[in-house]
């Protein structure tokens, strides 16, 4: 399973902006190394959609996330999605390796990165194969304590 790194300003983000019980997520795909664009994401001030280079996203279904649970215990907030299986239809998908996660209802700072999944590798889907993300349903998609 691949490992999720949290983009430092969601902190600012999730305590300043965000709902995430109730806010839109998305995911948006990417081949490209976070880091490696001019604007990098990763750095403080950059985690916004609009610093990642994204695939296109013709024939692949919805990137839309459905969360399980949004809930704190004890002082720590844990955000859980439903795992999202991803398919080619009409054709094959561009290469991707990075699986970020955003926030689609915030505007300003527009489309905040949450953080995103690194598989190691590059992924191909042809048409008519598909990928599950798998999140953890017991350790949530992220943590705030």
């Amino acid at each position: 399973m691949a490992t999720f790194v949290k983009i430092n300003d969601f902190v600012d983000y999730a305590v300043e902006a965000m709902n995430l019980g109730s806010d839109s997520l998305v995911i948006a795909l990417s081949n490209t190394a976070p880091g490696s664009e001019s604007s990098n994401p990763t750095a403080d001030g950059n985690g916004v959609l609009g610093n990642v280079t994204q695939i296109s996203y013709s024939n692949l279904s919805s990137r839309s996330l459905t969360r399980t649970s949004s809930s704190q215990s004890g002082g720590v907030y844990k955000l859980v999605l439903a795992d999202l299986t991803l398919t080619a239809s009409g054709g094959s998908i561009a290469a991707f390796r990075y699986i970020y996660i955003y926030n689609d209802t915030v505007t300003s700072p527009a489309d905040p990165l949450i953080g995103y999944y690194d598989y190691g590798s590059s992924l191909t889907l042809n048409d008519g194969d598909t990928f599950t993300i798998d999140f953890s349903a017991s350790n949530g998609v992220i943590q705030l304590t």
